[in-house]
């Protein structure tokens, strides 16, 4: 946990393209007052450039490809946790910031188990329902935000806090 002497620690997952472009929005409004470390998919070559808050950038395999068959997923995903965690005692975040990809469930089960805050906000591409990553980290996240009054009413326990982009 953050003490007097230094600022918060925020953990960023960018998935691609509308994810990263929705977290990294929160980024530039949360400001240089934190110290941010980010995460990143090993197979995503354009996230990484789009970082405008310095922060050291830790690369991960994907949990898993839209193609790839329940097995090859299911041996990702455990590449993956055990890179999340690696990365969860090197950087010792105080919190985990996500905008919704696969890579957010292995990082917040370490983040829960280690005492550390769960930030998840829902894309904005989903106005009426849950992503399957959503309905996952509802039982993980600390805060849990989305980002359409319509998908509030159907999923009173979260926030709606308005729009990322």
């Amino acid at each position: 946990m953050a003490d007097a002497e230094r600022p918060l620690r925020l953990l960023v997952l960018l998935g691609e393209g509308g994810h990263t472009k929705e977290i990294l929005i929160l980024v530039d409004m949360l400001g240089p007052e934190f110290e941010y470390g980010y995460v990143v998919t090993r197979q995503d070559p354009l996230s990484e450039q789009k970082i405008r808050l310095a922060g050291p950038v830790y690369r991960v395999t994907r949990p898993r490809g839209k193609d790839d068959p329940v097995w090859r997923a299911g041996l990702k995903l455990m590449r993956t946790t055990v890179e999340a965690l690696r990365v969860m005692l090197d950087f010792r975040p105080d919190a985990l910031i996500t905008s919704g990809p696969a890579l957010a469930i292995p990082f917040a089960v370490w983040a829960r188990l280690l005492g550390r805050e769960v930030i998840f906000i829902e894309t904005g591409s989903r106005v009426h329902q849950l992503s399957l990553t959503g309905r996952l980290m509802r039982y993980l996240a600390t805060l849990f935000f989305v980002q359409w009054p319509q998908l509030q009413e159907r999923c009173p326990w979260a926030i709606y806090a308005g729009r990322l982009c």
